[in-house]
């Protein structure tokens, strides 16, 4: 029997340098030699960077090239030999079934399965675990049969439960990849190596063949390594075998699956060699040979951690073009790592790529990048979710399933892929003219019909013509849904429905010069889209019909697994990369980022399926195994030439731990006395890093002091306004020289001052309807005209009817009560009465209006109400003149300013407090000499009028911080939250 033939490259080593150095060797330099051999490797980017070693070593000549294959994705076109050469060996494989055809199918048989509630995205979801779950079993070859025996029947029910339901992958689905002859991709991938271990076991080929770079993590794997390694020409290259190590760490490695060696160890002796019988790939000197040893003395096994107590064997050197780098924020480590990418382009042909797990981090550096100009190659690309395309279905889809919801309405209306045959930037105008006209305020009514009703009885349009137009844009858009709209809402197959959904995304995508299709599938994001949606319609085939609501949410489960990789404009010489897409890659520089426990080594996912004991028992891999894996990858890496480890101390703004890997790092270099050498490197880095946007010097801004002419400045204002005027005078210039508005919120639910202004209204009309003695059904009477006016929130708000209308009623209950004792006494005169009264100025005649909400007459003169839901102001608010509302409507009734009531003294001013609480309400009489009162409030607002009439005085922002306003639509405008964290508020 031929021995095995097993090699390997030094983890410092360029692996796939070394390893088309080593095959250029063998076949004698003779570049036509190369043509017959044969290269296994993990990945097709593993092939390419080998492509790339062999121009590399040609100086960019053309020269022929090895075959070369990934060996995970090996299939019929791969396989050597035909059926003819060994008939024994079968080479007709079954297909595999698509990753999508499979989780849909069964999601649907999740959906059926007896007992189990799950919406159709949870079932979708629930569909790509119990994918995985197959495929694990596969890969390791673990075998449903021992399901039954993992729990005696007498205990935990909740796995016989569980067992009940993956009858679905054990009985069902077999039964179904039987009837289409398909298989799942793994049990495929299986028989693809097994075939070609078979292949070459029965026939080995005449040329060379080489497996290099694997682990042999996967069992089918192993097999066909251990075929190669005994072949005449084969050979096994493993990546970075500590041949250094003492037999007493390398005993306890094969007992630790979390050592990055473990897996090459297990290797090593199911291929039946010892770890001295493994000889290096070439006689080239192994370079950073100091820094290897210094990482595998921080792996070194828990067991034998002792050791640290008297290191020997490492050297200084070790630490050449290692720097640490620890970061307050994860975005200020993507700030650094970006930063230290853009200094390796000052170099020319320098590599340089960001190795991490954590896609949050990788995709911060993308974009911080391109602050630069700089697009940068991401192996993990963009959730296809996240694209341009991505959302523009996404949106389509809750359009229609929310029933035209305003906020999916605008969403989709203001997207760029949105045109209507019209122009795109004439189709977003509508969109905001509509957002203005209708859709600011209460919601309208559900659909198309709804949002036309509104726009019917709107009343703010720019122009006349701006209301058709708008009408004419919404039937157009409700005409191009209609179809879609009408298959979700009915009972249609899911492949029925994504085709009304795909014809509603091109016709509103089309413009005036492009087709919908024209648009929409165009672009890398576009292709994958259309991929997307050509596998789900041949997925979706024979799946039922779902609910609306479900529609968006399965998009969105679907769509987050595809990803997108642009193919052009992508910087050659920057990377980021996943650890799995970087192995035996050689990159000048190499960042290994994320270094934080939970994201490197990354964070056991819980099964939901088995326990711990459970998947051992059942052969499917420990957490402790991937750990190990990830430990490779890391230990691999660290031996770049120059290598930054990265770690955020804060992610998302919760504290994080250094990765185990870097704590174990740091406690070797305390040992030799090296501790704090490769953060002090790092230190500049963040240094620049922050200065890049730290300004030079910072100066704080001063609050604004707006000083309008006196044209500008208004010349009538409300008694509330006056108040605003006294506690915020930027607000009133805001409002009246500025003539600015709050927008309302779109589809606003009703808020306190709804319930306010409802509550007035009952009262006004009740107070209306019965001036004189109160029926003796004057309760049921001003319930049903609080009902009247609360009727569309009672029936379209459940929180209304819950909270709102308790409150009422017992608010309703205390001011019929009130009533009965007043009426004999006073008698109401006037409710929401306007009222005006002239005031002089040196710029001129002034207007103060108001609108009183009640005015009795009592036999001391005029009573003057105010109906508060909120808190009434304070006495001493009051007193001081910043509440100044009824004691200027008491000015105006004295003078006669009150439609409707003739001039009087005032005896009274009080609030009533219609909180609906306990009390339900409460009179607040408004202590001290109505007449007096009134008149300082007039003396005031004169000397108010009078002191902004001087051109120089400034409209200031809050000036008097204890008397400012509990919310003002304008502190953004004046940006208090800039000044007056300065601490100059107020001066």
């Amino acid at each position: 029997m031929t021995l095995p033939k097993v090699y390997s490259i030094p983890a410092g080593a360029p692996f796939v340098d070394m390893l088309a150095a080593g095959i250029m060797e063998r076949v004698g330099g003779d570049p036509m030699a190369l043509a017959g051999v044969t290269v296994l490797l993990p990945t097709r980017r593993a092939c390419r960077a080998l492509q790339a070693a062999f121009l590399r070593r040609s100086g960019g000549q053309p020269t022929l090239l090895p075959r070369m294959a990934p060996l995970g994705e090996l299939d019929a076109g791969d396989l050597s030999l035909t059926e003819e050469e060994l008939p024994d060996v079968p080479l007709d494989l079954p297909e595999a079934i698509s990753p999508l055809n499979r989780q849909m199918t069964l999601a649907r048989l999740i959906l059926g399965a007896d007992g189990l509630s799950a919406t159709t995205a949870q079932a979708v979801r629930l569909g790509a675990d119990l994918g995985r779950l197959i495929d694990a079993v596969w890969t390791e070859r673990a075998g449903f049969e021992k399901l039954e025996s993992l729990v005696p029947a007498d205990y935990a029910e909740h796995w016989q439960v569980t067992l009940k339901f993956l009858r679905i992958i054990t009985e069902v689905w077999p039964a179904i990849l039987e009837s289409t002859g398909e298989t799942d991709p793994a049990k495929r991938r299986n028989l693809a190596l097994e075939t070609q271990a078979a292949l070459w076991q029965a026939a080995p080929p005449p040329g060379m063949v080489i497996a290099a770079g694997s682990t042999g993590s996967i069992v089918a794997t192993t097999e066909l390594l251990a075929v190669i390694a005994r072949l005449p020409q084969g050979a096994v290259v493993l990546p970075g075998l500590d041949t250094g190590a003492d037999d007493a760490i390398w005993d306890a490695i094969a007992g630790d699956e979390s050592h990055p060696q473990h897996g090459l160890s297990q290797l090593i002796h199911l291929l039946g060699v010892e770890r001295r019988e493994v000889q290096p790939w070439t006689d080239a000197p192994e370079p950073r040979g100091a820094r290897a040893r210094l990482i595998a003395e921080a792996m070194r096994p828990a067991a034998t951690t002792e050791g640290w107590r008297e290191l020997t064997g490492v050297e200084a050197a070790a630490l050449d073009g290692l720097t640490r780098i620890d970061a307050a924020t994860s975005e200020e480590e993507a700030q650094v790592i970006a930063l230290l990418m853009r200094h390796a382009l000052e170099t020319p042909t320098k590599t340089a790529a960001l190795i991490t797990p954590d896609r949050n981090l990788g995709r911060r550096v993308a974009m911080a990048l391109a602050r630069w100009g700089i697009l940068v190659n991401d192996s993990g690309g963009q959730p296809l979710a996240h694209t341009a395309v991505g959302t523009y279905l996404r949106l389509t889809a809750e359009l229609v399933a929310s029933r035209v919801h305003p906020l999916a309405l605008l969403a989709l209306a203001k997207h760029p892929m949105a045109a209507g045959g019209r122009d795109s930037s004439d189709f977003r105008a509508a969109a905001r003219a509509l957002e203005r006209v209708v859709l600011r305020g209460p919601r309208p009514a559900e659909g198309f019909d709804g949002v036309l009703a509104a726009l019917e009885q709107a009343d703010r349009f720019d122009h006349e013509e701006q209301q058709e137009f708008l009408r004419d844009w919404l039937i157009d858009i409700g005409q191009r849904a209609a179809p879609f709209l009408e298959a979700l809402t009915s009972e249609t197959p899911l492949a029925d429905l994504v085709r009304a959904h795909v014809a509603f995304c091109e016709s509103l995508a089309a413009d005036d010069e492009l087709t919908g299709a024209e648009r929409l599938w165009r672009q890398d994001d576009g292709e994958e889209a259309a991929r997307f949606v050509h596998d789900l319609l041949d997925a979706a085939d024979g799946f039922p019909a779902i609910p609306a609501k479900d529609y968006p949410a399965l998009l969105d489960a679907l769509m987050s697994a595809r990803a997108v990789r642009p193919r052009y404009g992508l910087h050659p010489r920057l990377f980021i990369l996943g650890p799995m897409e970087a192995r035996l890659q050689h990159l000048d520089l190499t960042i290994l980022g994320g270094l934080n426990e939970g994201t490197w080594p990354p964070a056991a996912s819980a099964d939901p399926w088995m326990s711990r004991p459970m998947r051992r028992d059942f052969g499917l891999p420990s957490p402790e195994r991937l750990v190990g894996m990830s430990a490779h990858d890391f230990a691999h890496a660290c031996g770049a030439p120059e290598v930054v480890l990265t770690r955020a101390a804060r992610v998302e703004g919760t504290p994080t731990v250094p990765s185990r890997w870097l704590l174990r790092l740091e406690t070797v270099l305390k040992a030799l006395d090296l501790d704090g050498v490769i953060e002090e490197r790092g230190a500049c880095w963040l240094g620049w890093a922050r200065g890049l946007d730290e300004p030079d010097r910072v100066q704080p801004v001063a609050a604004p002091e707006p000083r309008p002419p006196l044209t500008a400045r208004p010349r009538k204002l409300s008694v509330t306004e006056i108040e605003t005027w006294m506690r915020d005078p930027y607000a009133i210039y805001a409002r009246h020289a500025l003539r600015l508005r709050a927008l309302d919120p779109i589809a606003a639910d009703p808020g306190a001052s709804d319930r306010g202004q409802i509550i007035h209204d009952t009262l006004d009309a009740f107070v209306r309807e019965h001036p004189g003695p109160l029926p003796h059904d004057a309760l049921d009477r001003l319930i049903a005209l609080g009902r009247e006016r609360f009727g569309p929130l009672l029936r379209s708000h459940p929180d209304v009817w819950a909270f709102w209308w308790p409150r009422f009623e017992r608010v309703a209950g205390w001011f019929v009560d009130l009533e009965r004792e007043r009426r004999p006494r006073l008698r109401p005169l006037a409710t929401e009465v306007p009222g005006r009264l002239e005031l002089s100025g040196p710029g001129g005649p002034f207007a103060l209006t108001a609108k009183a909400d009640r005015i009795d007459r009592g036999p001391d003169g005029l009573v003057v109400i105010d109906y508060k839901t909120g808190t009434p102001p304070s006495a001493r608010e009051i007193e001081l003149g910043f509440a100044p509302q009824l004691p200027l409507e008491a000015a105006i009734a004295a003078a006669g300013g009150f439609s409707g009531v003739d001039k009087a003294d005032v005896a009274e001013l009080t609030f009533w407090r219609l909180s609906g609480g306990d009390p339900a309400g409460e009179e607040k009489p408004v202590k001290g000499d109505p007449a007096q009162l009134g008149e300082e409030a007039r003396a005031g607002l004169e000397a108010l009028i009078a002191q902004f009439d001087d051109p120089q005085t400034p409209y200031r922002s809050r000036p008097r911080p204890a008397m400012a306003p509990r919310y003002t639509d304008y502190a953004h405008l004046a940006r208090v939250q800039e000044w007056s964290s300065g601490g100059g508020e107020g001066e």
